[in-house]
């Protein structure tokens, strides 16, 4: 465990000396290309920019409105015959678009059932196996400048799928 919290607190200094000093050995001004990739990374902020307002936004109207919580109680009853939560199911709507919004909704999970419940366990371990789908598809695809997602949604929805059955799962297994 030790080597484990050695290796933790050493590895980003390590790879940035790496970065520097391969910079220096290739002759390369490593100091004005840090500048020139840190105008281009600001570049692409203000570019996404208008599309992280607009998710969070339309993600904080969802949940102010009840309309997450109606939904939640409408799919709640198909997703309780196979097993999933129907508590989890606003939870897991709100992932695809906001990681911060999710995890709002996930303290209130802990508060209602607790963090060692069944459903608290779901929801801990769902929020590592999904990802933020139409978020990340967004700004990336944005900043990459690409019109055509081709199969990216289908894609990532089975995945995340997949990241939920391992969630019911795994969080199966833990309360054994």
């Amino acid at each position: 465990m030790r080597i484990l919290l050695f290796l933790s607190e050493v590895i980003i200094p390590l790879i940035l000396f790496y970065i520097v000093g391969f910079g220096i050995l290739m002759k390369c001004d490593v100091y004005e290309d840090f500048v020139k990739g840190a105008k281009d990374g600001l570049k692409t902020v203000v570019q996404i920019l208008p599309t992280l307002i607009g998710l969070m936004v339309a993600v904080g109207v969802l949940r102010a409105s009840g309309f997450l919580d109606m939904l939640g109680g409408q799919l709640g009853r198909l997703t309780g015959a196979v097993g999933f939560p129907a508590q989890l199911v606003p939870l897991t709507i709100v992932k695809m678009f906001s990681s911060s919004a999710a995890t709002g909704l996930v303290l209130d999970i802990f508060k209602e059932f607790g963090t060692d419940s069944r459903i608290g366990l779901i929801a801990s371990v769902m929020m590592s196996c999904t990802e933020t789908i139409f978020y990340t598809v967004s700004v990336y695809f944005i900043a990459a400048k690409v019109k055509n997602t081709r199969y990216t949604i289908p894609g990532v929805l089975l995945a995340t799928l997949a990241g939920i059955a391992a969630s019911v799962w795994l969080a199966g297994m833990m309360t054994v």
